[in-house]
């Protein structure tokens, strides 16, 4: 099955000069989190995953909080100063303990999906993609 040269029509980013200093950075991981789930649920397919149940159990392992933050901590190297210091602004947001799982790994989450959310909103795509596909040589199916 070949469908990795289907692109979704994302709407797009924000138009203008790209500042996001003004928004939220929890936006941001709201954002960035949508994005992600999306890019890894055509991850799985591309994988050859095709049963909702295992397409599912997969997806979660890897968009819970514990699988985003070990891609997080793997990425973390690669990453230029302004893409770690929104990665910190997210990690270090005030937001509700999870009702699951370590703290730690959902404040490295909510870095991860600021990033993805920052790079998305402000057009970055190449760069997107860049860091997606270190995050899908990291994914075991």
């Amino acid at each position: 099955m070949e469908i990795s040269n289907r692109r979704i029509q994302m709407p797009e980013p924000l138009k203008g000069d790209n500042d996001l200093s003004g928004l939220p950075v929890l936006t941001l991981a709201y954002i960035g989190d949508a994005v992600f789930e999306l890019w890894v649920r055509s991850f799985l397919i591309e994988q050859g995953l095709a049963r909702a149940d295992v397409l599912h159990k997969a997806a979660v392992c890897v968009v819970q909080a514990k699988g985003q933050a070990e891609l997080m901590r793997a990425l973390l190297p690669d990453l230029d100063e302004d893409e770690r210091g929104v990665y910190y602004r997210g990690r270090n947001a005030k937001s509700q303990y999870p009702r699951q799982g370590d703290v730690i790994d959902y404040r490295q989450a909510t870095g991860l999906e600021a990033l993805i959310g920052h790079l998305y909103l402000s057009g970055q795509q190449e760069r997107l993609e860049v860091l997606l596909d270190k995050i899908g040589g990291l994914i075991t199916v």
